[in-house]
C-alpha cells in the first residue's frame, strides 16, 4: 500500500480509500469482518457520508473504530451538506448541523477530513470558508474540502481564504475514470474524466491538490458485464445508472482497449481501469467500494501497476497504436 499526506492530518492516508456504503448495523458481523480485512491489508482511510444509509453507515463505522480502538490509526472522511428534495443545502447552518450529526453518530471528537458533498454555486464562497474554518479552529475537523465541487469554485474558495488569512480547501473529490461520464448519474455530479475534463485535470496537476476520486470503474462499466449488445438487459437501479452515464461508443472503444491491455499484462479489466486512474500525474487517492477482502487485495495489486504515458494515451483514444511497457 502506498500512502500520502494532507496538511492538518497527522496520519498516513492510504492511496486506496475504502467506501462504507455497504456496511450497516443490521449486519455487524459481516460489516466488521469486511472493515477488519481491509484494514489488515493496509487501508487506513474510510469514506463515509451523512446521508449514506440515513446515517447508519456512520454509526456502523464509528462502532467498529471504537470497538477496535483504532481512532488514532484510521482516517475518517466525512461528507455533509448534500442537497435534498426540498432545497440545496450548502449553507453554514446545514454544514454545522450535518457535522454535529456525524460526530454524534461516530461517537468521536473530530472528523479527519470533512468534505462538502455538493456545491451550490449560487452561494458565495466566503461564508462557507469561514464556517469551515470555525470548525477547524474548534478541533471538530482536521482538514476540509469539496466533493463534486468544480475546480473553479475551489479556486475561488482558496483565493478567498488566502485574502482573509484563513485555511483553504485541502482536498477535492470529483468523479474520475477512463470512461467519460456522458450523463451525470446523480444531479450535480462533477467529473474530470475524458476530453471535457482536461482543463480541470490540468488545474489539479498544476496545484497538486489531493484528489479523492470516486467511481474508478465507472459505476461498474469496467467490471466486464456491459457490452454493446446487452445494455437493455439490465434492470437494477445502479446498472441502469451505469448504462445512462457510460454506455456510449467511445467508452466501449476504451473498454475494448483496456481489455486488450489487461490480457497483455496478465491483469483483469477492473485492475487496468484502476491502474489508469492511479497512473495519472495527479495527487490521487482512489475511492473503492470493495465487498470483500479478496476484492480489496485485487485492487491493491492494481495500485502497484504504473501505465506509461503512451499506454494511457492509447486507452484514451488519443493514438492508434501503443508499445506496452
Amino acid at each position: 500500500m502506498e500512502y500520502g499526506h494532507i496538511s492538518g492530518i497527522d496520519k498516513p492516508i492510504s492511496r486506496l480509500v475504502q467506501g462504507t456504503v455497504m456496511v450497516n448495523s443490521g449486519e455487524l458481523d459481516r460489516s466488521f469482518a469486511l472493515l477488519d480485512e481491509v484494514f489488515e491489508l493496509g487501508c487506513t482511510t474510510f469514506d463515509t457520508a451523512h446521508d449514506y444509509g440515513q446515517g447508519d453507515c456512520e454509526r456502523t463505522v464509528g462502532r467498529w473504530v471504537n470497538k477496535r480502538g483504532l481512532r488514532d490509526r484510521v482516517v475518517i472522511i466525512g461528507k455533509g451538506a448534500h442537497h435534498n428534495q426540498d432545497r440545496r443545502r450548502v449553507m453554514p447552518f446545514d454544514i454545522t448541523s450535518d457535522l454535529y450529526d456525524s460526530l454524534a453518530r461516530f461517537k468521536v471528537d473530530f472528523i479527519d477530513l470533512y468534505l462538502l458533498h455538493r456545491d451550490d454555486p449560487g452561494v458565495p464562497v466566503g461564508p462557507i470558508v469561514e464556517v469551515l474554518n470555525e470548525h477547524l479552529a474548534a478541533g471538530r475537523i482536521r482538514a476540509f474540502g469539496g466533493s463534486n465541487w468544480s475546480h473553479e469554485r475551489i479556486q475561488a474558495a482558496n483565493e478567498y481564504a488566502a485574502s482573509h488569512g484563513l485555511t483553504p480547501f485541502a482536498a477535492s473529490s470529483p468523479n474520475f475514470s477512463l470512461a467519460e461520464q456522458v450523463q451525470e448519474p446523480w444531479p450535480d455530479c462533477i467529473s474530470i474524466s475524458g476530453p471535457s475534463g482536461q482543463a480541470a485535470r490540468q488545474w489539479y496537476r498544476q496545484n497538486q491538490i489531493p484528489l479523492f476520486t470516486w467511481s474508478s470503474l465507472a459505476g461498474g462499466f469496467f467490471s466486464g458485464r456491459f457490452s454493446r449488445d446487452n445494455l437493455d438487459s439490465f434492470d437494477s437501479y445502479l446498472d441502469k445508472l451505469c448504462v445512462q452515464a457510460y454506455g456510449y461508443e467511445d467508452n466501449f472503444k476504451r473498454l475494448d482497449r483496456a481489455r486488450h491491455l489487461a490480457e497483455e499484462k496478465g491483469l483483469t479489466l477492473p485492475q487496468i481501469a484502476l491502474a489508469y486512474v492511479l497512473s495519472q500525474p495527479l495527487n490521487i487517492f482512489a475511492l473503492v467500494g470493495c465487498q470483500s477482502g479478496t476484492e480489496f487485495r485485487s485492487n491493491l495489486v492494481a495500485s502497484a501497476v504504473r501505465l506509461s504515458p503512451e499506454e494511457m494515451a492509447w486507452l484514451e483514444l488519443k493514438s492508434d497504436s501503443v508499445q506496452s511497457a
